[in-house]
């Protein structure tokens, strides 16, 4: 089994993910050659929590102009959503 810092590449801290931290869900980006089963066991290794259910989902990078060059690409990623069980909590998201 891959090591669960590998898996998990770090938190997401935006708007959108702190709302949903609200409803213990936590956003995640990943490593694009997870799946739903890796994830939910490394975040359990790293933060000592019970996850309840895994989302993930493929973002595109965006097209981007690189200074004197016409077009350059941001890398695509993968994001996860992560459900916990009622109860717990990631301690990285609070008070932020």
């Amino acid at each position: 089994m891959k090591d669960p810092y590998t898996i998990v590449r770090r938190p997401l801290v935006t708007e959108k993910s702190m709302t949903g931290a609200a409803e213990n869900k936590y956003t995640f980006e990943v490593d694009p050659g997870a799946n739903k089963i890796e994830i939910g066991v490394a975040i359990e290794k790293i933060f000592n929590v019970k996850v309840q259910k895994v989302n993930t989902l493929r973002v595109k990078g965006k097209t981007k102009r690189l200074g004197r060059y016409p077009e350059g690409k941001t890398p695509d990623m993968k994001k996860a959503i992560v459900t916990l069980a009622p109860g717990q909590r990631i301690e990285i998201f609070e008070g932020m």
